[in-house]
């Protein structure tokens, strides 16, 4: 990310899709000073007003996920951000997050809900907190493997993210929540 997109000492901003929310990353660089200032979700995580080195790294955490923005000369004056996250740069953190990250987003007794379900773990999020989860078998290749959880704030509702063989073995497994019998359509990759 090229800095002069941005006025005064902000430089980049980063939108960060994890299990628990999406994420806004800001990063501020004074060019002269050596400032830097590292904001999640608004949030100042890292301040440094004075240095003397003008390139180098910074690394905060965003919950378990272990981050770096990464300051380059690429000519002159003139700057390159980078952001990695667990060791990838964005762009294949997000690739890999896209395979193993399924995310819905809705509303249920006129309240937003984003419901999370992380395939390496099974582990489901719901607004941001991970909740309980039951598995459960289907009696033949049909009905596939289900993971039931509760919806904090909505307990009379029965929740399921179903998987289930797409049939095709490129596609491999699908996964489908059910809220009261009812399909909720998978949200688009980095909500």
């Amino acid at each position: 990310m090229a800095a002069s997109e941005f006025s005064g000492d902000l430089v980049a901003v980063w939108e960060l899709a994890l299990s628990d929310k999406l994420h806004r990353i800001e990063f501020e660089h004074g060019t002269t000073t050596g400032k830097r200032v590292i904001r999640v979700d608004g949030k100042e995580v890292f301040r440094e007003d004075w240095m003397f080195r003008l390139v180098g790294e910074e690394t905060f955490k965003i919950g378990a996920a272990s981050c770096v923005v990464k300051i380059e000369a690429v000519n002159g004056f003139i700057y390159e951000y980078t952001l990695e996250i667990n060791g990838k740069e964005l762009k294949k953190f997000r690739e890999n997050q896209r395979r193993n990250l399924k995310t819905w987003i809705f509303t249920l007794t006129n309240a937003p809900y984003r419901v999370c379900f992380e395939k390496d773990t099974c582990d489901v999020w719901v607004n941001g907190q991970k909740v309980d989860t039951a598995g459960q078998f289907g009696d033949d290749d049909d009905d596939g493997a289900a993971t039931h959880f509760e919806i904090p704030g909505a307990p009379d509702y029965t929740a399921f993210i179903k998987a289930v063989s797409s049939g095709k073995q490129r596609q491999g497994i699908i996964h489908i929540l059910m809220i009261n019998g009812q399909q909720i359509p998978e949200a688009p990759p980095d909500c």
